[in-house]
């Protein structure tokens, strides 16, 4: 089969496209697939003739558009049959989630990557299934902790927590770690538990790697989130069996299911489509930092993760399943 993927060109990625797009196209190609890229540049309309050419060119089965924003391009080239992905930010804005959505339509399949992404959407597809972006495994390589943190010179006496993000990303919302882990030291209710001293990390101008081996250093990640689609950071720590905090957004507490080491932050909205937090969420955010940070040893994400069919091998099976409906 001949696979087409198509997405924004993006300037600050090594391959000038998102790391998880490239990611599944590799894994479709793994088990045996023809796969190429077009990135879109400027106008997505614009972009359609050079679509064309290039769908003469490689002359594939199917085309994989990423985005909504992308699938205008894809959509209107109208010699392939269409299958769009919806990775969250079409919802975020209401112009994007119109034209992005009304494009959905047109699509022969669509794949959202978490529920509320679906429910979001102003126009939902028929055709569609929920499929998260899956993991890279066999980059998720599980160093011990105390070797990890020689290797990056950490303290071996401090607690280290690591925020799934860049400390200024709003959308991340680290305020809100910073503040309870404030709170957490100053609170003699607390200090019992945590006599050593606590660190906030981010992720930012970070390798895959300098990121996997951070997970295997830390006592904690942390993804306080306004709003995801379905987190691809915190996936990856647990597929390091990192343990793990996060708001109750998206579909975190289906990745993290009953397995111990995974805390959830109570969403006042009591939906998964955002989470502000109230007057009690700080407190509770403090509580479920004392706990967390008291956790020994590591969780069992990683098993987690491949119960859930969440590895890039068995999200890249599913997708091909659906290529082939389509041309079937």
């Amino acid at each position: 089969m001949r696979v087409l993927e198509v997405s924004r060109y993006k300037n600050n990625f090594a391959d000038h496209q998102l790391p998880f797009v490239t990611e599944q196209g590799e894994a479709i190609r793994a088990l045996g697939n023809d796969v190429e890229y077009f990135l879109v540049r400027g106008n997505y309309v614009k972009a359609v003739g050079a679509l064309k050419a290039k769908i003469r060119e490689f002359k594939p089965d199917i085309v994989h558009a990423h985005y909504g924003l992308s699938a205008i391009t894809a959509e209107l080239q109208g010699l392939v049959p269409v299958v769009t992905t919806f990775h969250n930010g079409e919802t975020l804005n209401p112009v994007v989630n119109f034209v992005s959505s009304l494009m959905s339509l047109r699509a022969k399949y669509v794949i959202y990557v978490a529920q509320h992404v679906r429910d979001l959407s102003y126009f939902k597809a028929k055709n569609y299934s929920i499929i998260p972006c899956g993991v890279p495994m066999d980059e998720m390589i599980i160093t011990p902790k105390e070797e990890a943190r020689k290797q990056l010179g950490w303290n071996p006496n401090k607690k280290y927590i690591l925020f799934g993000g860049a400390f200024d990303n709003l959308r991340k919302n680290y305020p809100l770690l910073r503040d309870a882990v404030e709170k957490l030291k100053n609170d003699t209710s607390y200090i019992k538990h945590n006599t050593s001293d606590v660190e906030c990390v981010e992720m930012k101008n970070l390798t895959r790697s300098q990121c996997v081996l951070r997970m295997c250093a830390c006592d904690l990640f942390a993804l306080p989130s306004h709003s995801e689609g379905s987190p691809q950071a915190l996936k990856e720590a647990m597929a390091c069996n990192c343990p793990c905090i996060a708001t109750d957004i998206a579909d975190v507490r289906e990745l993290f299911g009953d397995e111990p080491g995974h805390w959830v932050l109570r969403n006042p909205r009591k939906t998964h489509e955002r989470w502000d937090g109230d007057e009690r969420s700080l407190d509770e955010m403090v509580a479920l930092l004392n706990d967390a940070l008291k956790f020994e040893g590591r969780t069992k994400g990683r098993q987690r993760i491949l119960e859930l069919e969440l590895s890039n091998e068995q999200v890249a099976k599913r997708i091909i399943n659906i290529y082939k409906e389509i041309l079937a």
